[in-house]
């Protein structure tokens, strides 16, 4: 193997830099070329990676610079949008946590005491007319049924809860 290099190496380098190779060199450059095993590598080499890079650039058309501006704004606004998503998406399960913990509560303190709706409803004052004393609280607490407070409470505990939820999310 032979590791000199050749005297006309540099006048070729500097020809195929200016892309002048091979038309603005004289005849016996290229005769030189021709003979010379360093040179010719080099005007191959040379050639080869400049058609490459003809080639790619035609095949890869570059975005411009506001379309990749725009996407990186994109990108950015994206993962900011995840990041507050996370309490948020936190905050929605406490909420659902918090309501099936009073749910459960609700039925454990039916079922020990017993369901006593219908009980109310036959306390009632019969006939067609219906008075609003009955609908008293004092007269529904007296008569053990405070759920009819709590029923409508909750329900209107878990409306707002799901409106806020669906507030919070970007649907």
């Amino acid at each position: 193997m032979n590791l000199s290099r050749c005297t006309n190496e540099k006048e070729v380098a500097g020809l195929l830099a200016r892309g002048g190779w091979p038309q603005a060199c004289a005849a016996e450059l290229r005769a030189h070329v021709s003979v010379c095993r360093h040179c010719s590598d080099l005007v191959l080499l040379t050639e080869s990676f400049k058609s490459a890079r003809a080639a790619a650039a035609s095949e890869a058309p570059i975005a411009s610079p506001g379309a990749l501006w725009w996407r990186a704004q994109l990108r950015s606004r994206n993962a900011a949008v995840a990041r507050v998503r996370k309490p948020i998406l936190g905050a929605q399960v406490f909420a659902l946590t918090t309501y099936l913990l009073i749910a459960a509560a609700f039925l454990a303190t039916q079922a020990r005491h017993g369901i006593g709706w219908l009980t109310w409803l036959e306390q009632l004052p019969q006939g067609s007319t219906l008075h609003l004393e009955a609908l008293r609280p004092a007269t529904l607490f007296s008569s053990g049924f405070a759920p009819i407070l709590l029923i409508p409470a909750l329900a209107v505990l878990a409306l707002l809860g799901g409106v806020a939820a669906y507030l919070a999310s970007d649907y």
